[in-house]
């Protein structure tokens, strides 16, 4: 496949769990994958191509994501398919505990939004004319805690959840006219590095399926949401959570 054939996703948060998962998905269907982390490239984590593909930006600075947004576009050749927005902060107390809406100071709320949402405005909007042109698709990342109440997730980090669903809603309206679709995936209880202590006692409270979800199978799903077997789908919030929400 030559280069102005290959596909190109963006994804942010691809260093580990769900992003790490994503990126071998689309990498081993011949996509390519450029990867934004405000880290620099882990060798200890490879694919091919990884550290040529990766731009290092710290998405909680909104000046820094919008200046950076020209090298973005020179970096991806002036192509883009997709862009899944997977990059996301969530706090706790030292002790691993929750974070609620009357204990988070003003700015540790600013930091959350910064890099769980508006980064994800920024992108959608400096990057809206490649996808136009390749009629792409944008993935939001959001979360079961959009919706109902967690016992560890923060009030903000599920705020930001909650907002990130009505921003795929809108931007689906938005980019419909110029066919590009606009869904979000929605996880439950996902083995992970972030989850906490306790999260046995809900996989068996509340999840039918008793068991978590693994991060190739939210890949999965994003694959497919890219893909031309999802070219009706738009303005969705899929939910993979093991039947948590019923």
């Amino acid at each position: 496949m030559s280069d102005t054939q290959q596909p190109v996703l963006l994804l942010t948060g691809a260093s580990r769990g769900i992003g790490h998962a994503t990126v071998k998905r689309f990498g081993s269907a011949g996509w390519r994958v450029l990867t934004i982390s405000r880290q620099a490239f882990d060798p200890r984590c490879p694919w091919p191509g990884g550290e040529r593909n990766h731009i290092q930006l710290d998405l909680a600075n909104v000046d820094v994501v919008r200046e950076a947004l020209p090298e973005i576009k020179r970096i991806s050749g002036g192509r883009l398919d997709a862009l899944i927005n997977n990059a996301a902060v969530s706090p706790k107390h030292s002790d691993g505990s929750k974070i609620t809406s009357l204990q988070m100071a003003y700015l540790d709320w600013l930091h959350i939004f910064n890099v769980n949402f508006f980064s994800a405005v920024l992108l959608a909007q400096g990057l809206s004319d490649l996808l136009i042109e390749s009629k792409g698709s944008i993935v939001n990342m959001t979360s079961i805690v959009g919706s109902r109440v967690h016992p560890f997730a923060s009030a903000a980090y599920a705020t930001s959840k909650a907002a990130l669903a009505a921003l795929t809603r809108e931007m689906a309206n938005d980019l419909g006219r110029h066919g590009v679709r606009v869904n979000a995936v929605s996880p439950g209880e996902i083995d992970t590095a972030i989850l906490s202590p306790g999260t046995e006692e809900i996989v068996q409270r509340e999840i039918p399926m008793r068991r978590l979800g693994k991060p190739s199978e939210v890949a999965d799903l994003l694959f497919f949401l890219c893909s031309n077997q999802a070219l009706y789908l738009s303005g969705s919030e899929v939910h993979i959570d093991g039947g948590q929400r019923v």
